[in-house]
């Protein structure tokens, strides 16, 4: 889930003012789009691996140990995922209240 969103933070660089850049062809590096496609694609692989793992410490084929950190790390990818949708959210109605 983090090595997803690095590939985010490499493309905003400082919350700052940025100074103007020249305008950047669609082709070069990775789009908002598929980086945040990228993370949600990572966050839904540890959830479906700590279900499978949930199951399987059920059913006596996994230690107990390795049940605890799947399903940790799908608890820490549901949280990431559930702020990242929040800001999305906020963003949203922070743009939708602006006066035209």
């Amino acid at each position: 889930m983090i090595e997803g969103l690095s590939a985010i933070d490499s493309l905003g660089g400082s919350l700052g003012p940025a100074a103007p850049q020249a305008p950047v062809s669609p082709d070069a590096g990775t789009s908002f789009e598929d980086a945040l496609g990228q993370a949600i694609g990572s966050a839904v692989g540890t959830l479906q691996t700590g279900e499978a793992a949930a199951i399987q410490g059920i059913e006596g084929a996994a230690s107990p140990m390795k049940v605890v950190e799947s399903v940790m790390n799908a608890q820490r990818s549901l949280q990431s995922v559930l702020a990242i949708r929040d800001k999305v959210v906020s963003a949203y109605q922070e743009i939708a209240r602006m006066a035209i």
